[in-house]
């Protein structure tokens, strides 16, 4: 593919890779969507750089890599604060900067959140699979070659040159998300939380859940308080379709907040993080504690259409 050598991997850094908004429409297929876990820092990464907000976006997280610029571009680090550096001085998130040729970006330990996105000016120039850059790691297509970056990776921009008076641009504070320790996650009921007594949803509501080290790009593994089925019904169902912010009941009883990797499932799901919450999936980091909180779908559109208008207020400054 044409375009400008822009960026050299010097070191991946943990499970990084090219992802997008992710691929959608082929879940008939078993095709899962992939693409950022943290949506909004992505398109916010992108926007900072004069990028389409759905352009293809460079995700890592806890440690991050070491990458050095082939040539002067414009980038934007958004997401979890994983302490970014040029040429091993501190640089601000949340706003666009330029990098000179042979300048070293490169990150430090994890100071809130987990996943960080680096957007670079032009875009990343991989190939599109069905629509989309992402990077489908369990499948091992889509991204660069199917796979997590590598040392000697080398990235490229199809469109550099006229994002570089782009360095400026900044996110207001007030709009920069703020990462804790303790989630509150929003949620609507089902589609099946009528397999669960009442007792199991007051449980599922008023307990404090931990994220284990072994969940992933599939599904968020929470340890606490165990959700209990009905006891006149059958332990498994039809496996059928599933989203992302689907929470799952397996048989030790114990939530699965499902992620962007996965498309089926044969568990019960009690309830469905909202729309507005998704984002913050992505940036839960193992050991932090968990909450559910409720809400009525007339909530859950309203969540959503206050996150929608930041993005396109933040976008219409630039027009």
């Amino acid at each position: 593919m044409a375009g400008v050598k822009l960026l050299e991997i010097l070191f991946p850094g943990i499970q990084t890779s090219v992802q997008d908004l992710g691929r959608f429409g082929y879940g008939h297929y078993g095709v899962a969507p992939s693409g950022a876990l943290d949506s909004f820092a992505l398109r916010i990464a992108n926007l900072l750089v004069d990028n389409r907000a759905d352009q293809a976006c460079i995700e890592t997280m806890l440690l991050g890599p070491v990458i050095k610029a082939l040539d002067d571009v414009v980038i934007a680090v958004t997401g979890g604060n994983l302490q970014p550096r040029r040429n091993k001085q501190p640089i601000e998130m949340w706003r666009s900067q330029l990098l000179k040729k042979d300048d070293i970006l490169s990150f430090s330990s994890c100071l809130g959140g987990f996943r960080a996105y680096i957007a670079v000016a032009g875009g990343i120039g991989v190939p599109p699979v069905m629509g989309s850059r992402s990077t489908n790691l369990s499948s091992s297509f889509g991204g660069l070659q199917g796979r997590t970056l590598e040392k000697n990776d080398i990235l490229i921009s199809e469109n550099n040159c006229q994002h570089m008076k782009t360095g400026a641009r900044r996110l207001e504070p007030a709009l920069i998300p703020i990462y804790p320790s303790n989630w509150l996650l929003r949620v609507i009921w089902g589609p099946q939380d009528d397999h669960f007594p009442n007792a199991s949803r007051d449980r599922f509501l008023s307990a404090t859940y931990k994220m284990l080290s072994d969940s992933d790009r599939t599904g968020i593994r929470l340890e606490g308080a165990a959700i209990r089925q009905k006891a006149d019904i059958s332990a498994s169902i039809i496996s059928e379709g599933v989203i992302s912010g689907s929470v799952q009941i397996p048989g030790d009883g114990k939530p699965i907040i499902i992620l962007g990797e996965t498309v089926t499932g044969g568990y019960r799901k009690i309830a469905t993080v909202i729309s507005a919450d998704l984002p913050l999936l992505g940036q839960i980091k193992p050991g932090d504690d968990v909450h559910f909180k409720a809400v009525s779908l007339e909530q859950a559109r309203q969540a959503l259409a206050a996150v929608e208008e930041k993005v396109h207020a933040f976008e219409e400054n630039f027009k």
